[in-house]
């Protein structure tokens, strides 16, 4: 699997102007996600911020993948 993080770390030296609601349902699925060990379902949850977090890209900005929230999911696990 690539490595994202320079993605990530990309991502993160741009603001993000997310909705609160978009903001609380990242983090809700994301404890769905740590809690889940059927790997079908992780990549449901993960699909659903796939395209939660789609529609608030910029045309120039780099498309966001499947694999790459699913590494999100993982990386931020890895922070606690």
């Amino acid at each position: 699997m690539p490595s994202w993080n320079a993605y990530f770390k990309a991502m993160a030296d741009k603001p993000l102007d997310l909705p609160m609601q978009i903001v609380k349902a990242f983090a809700k699925d994301m404890g769905a996600y740590r809690a889940e060990r059927d790997p079908m379902k992780r990549a449901v949850i993960a699909q659903r911020q796939l395209t939660a977090l789609q529609k608030f890209q910029g045309l120039e900005d780099r498309k966001l993948r499947l694999g790459a929230i699913m590494e999100l999911f993982e990386e931020m696990e890895d922070l606690q």
